[in-house]
């Protein structure tokens, strides 16, 4: 008998801006100020409202907590990673990730995020959720990906890790089901 997932997963985006410097490319992460994840470095992002685009939304969730703007048609889809909370369903999370190569502006700190430049070779992954270390590297690297993240019962190890690479590496018009991910369960 197949799983029966019990909650509708939220629907968020992540932007990672990215900056040439002399020294080589950075990205803008920051310290999360509070709600889901505080005290943690992350992206800047969050939750798709109702009627709204993933793309509208990263705009839109990009200026909120950097004060960065950027153009919808812009932001390169870069994955999708579907995060699993077994322990916790309703934190269930469905995550369109988009890189920010084109932005105006200069980040400042927000309610939610204090944001910083972080050299692409050496990023915080020691400050960010564990399963970061996982994909965002390979990420920035150029890979695109649907990916799946099954988090432990303490709601923040990573139980399984599950990556399905896209065909020339652009967003697929179907994304990856439950389906395509064999080892969940």
């Amino acid at each position: 008998m197949a799983h029966r997932r019990a909650t509708i997963p939220v629907q968020v985006v992540l932007c990672l801006p990215i900056q040439e410097s002399p020294s080589g490319e950075k990205i803008l992460l920051g310290l999360k100020q509070r709600g889901f994840g505080a005290g943690r470095i992350v992206a800047p992002g969050g939750k798709i409202e109702a009627g709204e685009s993933p793309r509208g939304a990263a705009v839109r969730e990009l200026a909120e907590e950097t004060g960065l703007l950027a153009e919808p048609e812009t932001l390169q889809a870069a994955a999708r990673v579907y995060f699993r909370f077994p322990a916790q369903p309703a934190a269930d999370m469905d995550c369109t990730i988009f890189l920010v190569p084109s932005f105006s502006g200069e980040p400042a700190a927000s309610e939610e995020l204090i944001p910083a430049w972080y050299p692409v070779g050496a990023l915080p992954v020691h400050q960010m959720w564990e399963d970061s270390a996982l994909w965002l590297s390979r990420l920035l690297a150029g890979e695109r990906f649907d990916a799946l993240v099954v988090l432990g019962a303490d709601n923040e190890s990573v139980a399984r890790f599950s990556m399905i690479g896209w065909p020339e590496k652009r967003i697929p018009a179907a994304p990856a089901t439950e389906a395509d991910f064999p080892d969940l369960t």
